[in-house]
């Protein structure tokens, strides 16, 4: 298969590569270097019309009052009960036109749900746009390479439409690691492969290679998998998005009343490291373990893996309100208890 993919997982009801026969390498490359990622399934929907921007705001828990053309910002987005349905990156190409880069979830359904029961008068499409993310310390100096220098300038998740060799794209600051990047938004879907060869010739300099979104350093990183760290009745102060949420928006934001009195009573749960006291690197799982402290259940380890700067097995629980960084705790994974700590998040960086 094309540059070696040797794996894929389902995401939005699409094949996202997993792997291209070299973890080791394809980390590295995001930590230290540079890499590009197909993350096609990445889908937009796409919110038109005169009623855009009142539905976009019902739909999120997030202010979007100074929202401007050119930028984007992420969201969550919560069902009535306030519950994280959702984590996507909202841009805003068009007074009147906005994207929802979504996660794993049919927000395309939900979107025209809500705009039929408002009644509102708004175009609700999911775009053929393919992304494409060039992320690690080396994506800048790549990007300038291919796009100009006006790249440098280019803030955080603000994007800017332009093109190379007649391919039209979006270009964003952005991209789901903490090592830096940005996302290239192709607009013209037949354009696929042109562009993937384009940018790893161009970056053969800084010795460019596949990868994928790195579960160890979004875990390292201290990123949220949203559908991974999160169950059925997540809300997101229970999950470090609290500065996402703005309780002040109007009454009639999706689940707005419900995140206050969560907010108002205090989360039952909430988000932290976990480190395990296991010298034997572990594969990455996506199963639950449960959490133990004493006797009794205390909450799930949800996502877990090896880490490579860091030595240890280590993870997110979701757990207790009550209990802090430090604390001990044990961890039930496949009939067997290994100790563990918990620990502020992120692993690594701030």
């Amino acid at each position: 298969m094309a540059d070696g993919v040797r794996g894929f997982t389902t995401y939005n009801h699409m094949l996202m590569p997993t792997s291209y026969g070299d973890e080791e390498a394809e980390y590295w490359r995001l930590i230290d270097g540079v890499t590009q990622w197909d993350v096609a399934v990445q889908r937009q929907i796409q919110l038109s019309g005169p009623d855009a921007a009142n539905l976009t705001q019902i739909l999120s828990p997030r202010d979007l009052s100074q929202f401007a053309v050119g930028q984007g910002k992420y969201i969550g987005m919560c069902d009535h009960q306030g519950t994280l349905i959702n984590d996507p990156i909202l841009l805003k190409p068009d007074d009147d036109r906005y994207w929802l880069s979504i996660a794993d979830s049919d927000m395309l359904l939900w979107s025209r749900a809500i705009a039929s029961e408002r009644g509102f008068s708004v175009d609700i499409v999911e775009l053929d746009v393919a992304p494409m993310a060039l992320q690690g310390p080396k994506a800048e100096e790549l990007a300038c390479a291919i796009f100009g220098d006006w790249v440098r300038d280019l803030k955080y998740f603000w994007f800017r439409e332009t093109g190379v060799e007649g391919i039209p794209l979006l270009l964003a600051r952005s991209g789901w690691s903490k090592q830096g990047g940005f996302e290239l938004y192709l607009l013209d879907p037949a354009k696929g492969v042109d562009l993937w060869n384009i940018v790893r010739e161009a970056g053969a300099p800084w010795d460019i290679g596949p990868g994928y979104p790195n579960p160890c350093e979004r875990i390292e990183s201290g990123l949220l998998s949203w559908g991974g760290d999160t169950d059925d009745v997540t809300n997101p102060f229970e999950v470090r998005l609290d500065n996402y949420v703005d309780l002040d928006v109007p009454d009639d934001v999706i689940g707005i009343k419900a995140l206050r009195e969560i907010k108002a009573n205090g989360p039952l749960r909430h988000q932290l490291g976990l480190i395990l006291d296991d010298a034997t690197p572990q594969p990455f799982h996506t199963v639950w373990h449960p959490i133990m402290s004493g006797n009794h259940r205390v909450g799930d380890m949800t996502n877990g893996i090896w880490s490579r700067r860091l030595n240890r097995t280590i993870g997110y629980a979701l757990v207790h309100h009550n209990l802090n960084p430090g604390d001990e705790v044990e961890v039930m994974r496949d009939d067997l208890s290994v100790a563990g700590i918990l620990t502020d998040l992120p692993f690594i960086g701030v």
